[in-house]
């Protein structure tokens, strides 16, 4: 090549190089590619460890599928647990750990309701976004307190409308209540009694359980002597199904009903013969298998179960809220903008409070006068046939 071609390549190379930084750097916004950080305060041990474990599980599940899916505009999101050991106070310790790490855009809460009710106040005056799993009304309500606080489970009042229609439907006049001594048990018994009362229904007996107790005689005892024609179990799954077998045990022969929150494996196991013909109102996705994918959202929600199942080789029914919670997350922090790099949470917490979503738990709504976004349309009637939840017919 000659001096002259030599000297005129170059010239073309730098004024291509030059022509490519100018459009980087003028001719639109640089892509955000940095991580979003979300942080976990999660149930990992203690009395509520196996919800926790599915929590996690469904978190790191939803996030792995999220950042190979391309849907994050070259971002990835990366996940902070930290366990609470079901414990409120050490909870309350992590949400303040979260708050001054710079990085975290939003926490996500497990379902402890003493642990999010607790944490309230510290999440207002931190100014960070959080996303609790807990079900107790108090963790989102009332909102003017609770702006930075969000909650995605099945509320109280939805909870007991369901049990009730169903009770009124089987003609049922007298029930006992067993129920978790913490703000969403003594939230549930409030709601029955309202609906009892509507319905014409007595409850002749009500008893409560401490949410770490591994034993329920004497409750057991005590609800199979006012001998009731239905039971309604409102704990959380491990008591719930221990308390099935211990009424039976105690010589109870009526009806099982469980509240949302005694939601838990798919398949009973040792519980399952004590559990036979008990019904569960929850969300549709625990039972997705039994239902016909007829739209976008229920074909996700059959592929939300067979993807859990076949990484954990069992289903969780909550394991949707945790994924529902990434994904509002990740789609807010989307929406939410901002400068590369920077973490905005009250753009963020502000996207979350219009949200929508089809989630794999149902239908979300989030508006500016209810954090509480679960729709009472997400919730159904299971009954446990032959080992594992099946839908109602």
């Amino acid at each position: 090549m000659t001096p002259f071609r030599s000297a005129t390549a170059l010239v073309a190379a730098s004024a291509l190089l030059a022509t490519t930084l100018t459009g980087c750097q003028f001719g639109g916004e640089e892509q955000d590619t940095s991580p979003i950080f979300i942080a976990a305060d999660l149930e990992l041990s203690g009395a509520a460890a196996g919800v926790g474990k599915a929590y996690r599980q469904a978190l790191e599940l939803k996030i792995e599928q999220l950042n190979a899916s391309g849907a994050l505009n070259g971002r990835t999101i990366e996940l902070l647990p930290k366990d609470n050991r079901s414990d409120a106070s050490e909870s309350l310790r992590n949400i303040v750990d979260f708050s001054n790490d710079s990085r975290v855009s939003a926490i996500i809460m497990g379902g402890c309701n003493e642990c999010a009710v607790g944490a309230v106040r510290t999440i207002n005056e931190k100014q960070i976004p959080t996303v609790a799993l807990a079900a107790a009304s108090a963790v989102a309500s009332p909102v003017a307190d609770r702006r930075y606080v969000f909650k995605l489970a099945p509320n109280a009042a939805d909870n007991a409308g369901a049990l009730t229609v169903e009770l009124s439907r089987r003609r049922i006049a007298t029930v006992g209540l067993l129920r978790s001594d913490d703000p969403y048990g003594r939230e549930g018994v409030d709601a029955l009694r309202g609906e009892f009362s509507k319905a014409g229904i007595q409850l002749l007996v009500e008893e409560s359980v401490r949410s770490t107790a591994t034993e329920v005689e004497r409750q057991a005892a005590a609800l199979a002597a006012a001998e009731p024609e239905a039971l309604v179990i409102w704990t959380p799954p491990e008591q719930a199904m221990l308390a099935a077998t211990t009424v039976k045990q105690a010589g109870f022969t009526g009806a099982l009903y469980f509240d949302a929150s005694a939601a838990g494996d798919l398949f009973l196991g040792a519980s399952a013969r004590a559990a036979e013909r008990a019904t569960l109102v929850f969300t549709q996705t625990m039972v997705i298998d039994d239902v016909i994918a007829t739209t976008p959202a229920k074909a996700a929600r059959r592929q939300w179960f067979q993807d859990y199942t076949a990484r954990f080789g069992g289903y969780h029914g909550s394991s949707s809220f945790a994924a529902d919670a990434v994904q509002l997350i990740a789609d807010a922090e989307l929406r939410a903008g901002g400068q590369t790099g920077q973490v905005d949470r009250e753009a963020l917490r502000n996207v979350l409070e219009t949200s929508q979503l089809d989630g794999l738990s149902g239908p979300i709504r989030m508006t500016p006068d209810n954090h509480s976004g679960l729709m009472p349309q997400a919730l159904t009637t299971l009954v446990a046939r032959n080992g594992r939840w099946r839908l109602a017919s």
